[in-house]
């Protein structure tokens, strides 16, 4: 018997798109946590950012930031200074960010409470 493929409709699509997009653009294991650093701390060096970041590499960290510049959510900034020093902060749009890791974060606890209950 075969079974019948349900349409989703424009809404559900855009939805799901929706989903993906942000996916796409939070993917990988640091983005998060970068972006929650970031929120948190304001302003911050390459070398301080990666001090927080524990378990980091300095490349890991270099190939992430540049993704999230590229897609807005950070800003950089090369100071005029000897040695050269970096700052990123969160763009306007990557603090839009906040409430959705801050939703993950609240169900991550709870997540770890209930695993420590069983």
């Amino acid at each position: 018997m075969k079974k019948e493929r349900m349409e989703l409709g424009p809404e559900c699509k855009n939805h799901i798109r929706g989903v993906k997009d942000t996916v796409y653009l939070l993917e990988g294991k640091w983005k998060t946590i970068i972006i929650s650093h970031l929120y948190f701390g304001g302003k911050m060096r390459f070398m301080d950012l990666k001090r927080q970041l524990e378990g980091i590499a300095a490349k890991t960290l270099s190939k992430e930031l540049k993704e999230l510049e590229m897609n807005n959510l950070v800003s950089r900034t090369q100071n005029n200074t000897m040695p050269v020093t970096v700052d990123y902060e969160l763009t306007d749009f990557g603090k839009s960010l906040h409430n959705i890791i801050d939703t993950m974060a609240k169900w991550g606890i709870e997540y770890r409470e209930q695993l420590l209950k069983n």
